[in-house]
């Protein structure tokens, strides 16, 4: 029996970054990162994260090293996710709307041994470090420029010996065969957190490996996401690593779109050009992709879904009030007449599922003998609205959105 006690072969630690070798082989050829005209395959950045690794691995940057990321959702962020952990060090993302002071904190307290900015966050950075004692070691910089979007000319000449390399160089130079380390056990740490300190100091919080691979496929099960979803981020990845996504994208192969910054209109351009399938969003997202002026027509590719169902006669979709998201979707239908078996909510509403992206789906069907038209027989939308907000708020199953 005591050949059963637990060896490296069956006792292997858990840890999400073993995603990305799979993702690599199952799906190698499949997107993997969009971002604008930027287009990379599975395999890509598989090589890339390895390349980084590598780079990190040979300036010293190993186990227990915290190596802290200042960017937006661009694929670099979401590289190194994967990278950093991928050379034994922890991520510590920080959130690019904090003051100085506050980021020159969580340099300070952290003892972050390296810093990867972003360029639009590079004076932010810079007047962090200018608040940190004079004999603190200031941790070297990394610089992620953007092709796609250029220097601004304020800080194009501010860059000029701040800099130890720019991320595309830490690329070139790693070596893409690059072993990764893997952890010693499930407990050691894979992130740095910190709270926003909004009601007092940040206050650092650490995952293990074990735990933030478990969130990652804890999301994909409670979300049933499918293979090869299309994944928008419009939730940052510095928000608690992008709830977990970052990792569980890879182990189903999704498509990430990263978005620099965005507004309604972005997003909305950005679902209908990638067929996009899944998003996470906060009440604040999701009130304002449903209050942009221009925004009505959307509801017209779900009302011609529910045109396409066999019994349904007129249909047409308002927001309804929701306790915890603001508004969802209500859909109010009628059905042809002579119709013996009439459908139930749940079946109208598995039919949207299997046609429209998630967060378009209605979650509530309401049957009406006839809806309400004017004169000219068009449908009277304002009075939906108003039956809708008469059912009262709509309550969420999970304080998760399932967009």
């Amino acid at each position: 029996m005591d050949q059963l006690r637990p060896r490296p072969p069956n006792s292997s630690p858990l840890t999400p970054l073993g995603l990305l070798d799979r993702a690599a082989t199952a799906y190698g050829e499949a997107a993997s990162v969009v971002y604008n005209d930027t287009v990379y395959t599975w395999s890509q950045t598989h090589r890339r994260c390895l390349q980084i690794a590598s780079s990190l691995s040979s300036i010293g940057i190993g186990r227990r090293h915290v190596v802290s990321v200042l960017a937006p959702n661009i694929p670099a962020a979401y590289e190194l996710h994967f990278a950093i952990p991928m050379c034994g060090a922890v991520l510590n993302t920080i959130n690019t709307r904090l003051d100085p002071r506050t980021v020159s904190v969580l340099l300070r307290h952290s003892e972050s041994s390296l810093v990867l900015v972003d360029f639009q966050s590079f004076s932010l950075l810079t007047r962090a470090f200018s608040l940190l004692p004079a004999a603190y070691p200031r941790p070297r910089v990394v610089l992620i420029e953007d092709e796609e979007v250029g220097k601004s000319q304020d800080d194009g000449g501010a860059f000029k010996g701040d800099v130890f390399a720019t991320y595309e160089e830490m690329v070139k130079r790693g070596d893409p065969d690059f072993r990764w380390v893997r952890p010693e056990s499930d407990w050691d740490p894979i992130v740095l957190n910190y709270t926003s300190g909004t009601t007092a100091l940040p206050k650092g919080v650490v995952h293990c490996h074990r735990g933030a691979f478990i969130n990652a496929v804890n999301g994909l099960i409670d979300w049933a996401v499918s293979k090869r979803p299309v994944y928008l981020w419009t939730l940052p990845m510095f928000h608690a690593n992008g709830w977990g996504y970052t990792w569980g994208t890879a182990a189903v192969g999704a498509t990430n779109v990263c978005l620099r910054k965005f507004d309604a209109a972005t997003i909305y351009a950005a679902i209908n050009r990638h067929k996009v399938t899944h998003m996470c969003g906060a009440p604040v997202v999701l009130n304002m992709l449903s209050n942009l002026p221009n925004a009505a027509p959307l509801s017209h590719p779900v009302e011609s879904v529910l045109y396409g169902f066999p019994t349904v006669l007129e249909a047409a979709v308002v927001a309804r009030p929701d306790e915890y998201w603001g508004e969802t979707p209500c859909a109010f239908v009628s059905l042809k007449e002579g119709v013996t078996k009439k459908p139930s909510e749940r079946e109208l509403i598995e039919f949207c599922r299997e046609r429209l992206p998630h967060y378009m789906v209605p979650k509530t069907v309401v049957f009406k003998d006839e809806l309400p038209k004017t004169s000219t027989g068009k449908i009277q939308k304002f009075a939906l609205r108003e039956m809708a907000k008469n059912l009262g708020a709509s309550t969420s199953s999970s304080r998760m959105s399932r967009l």
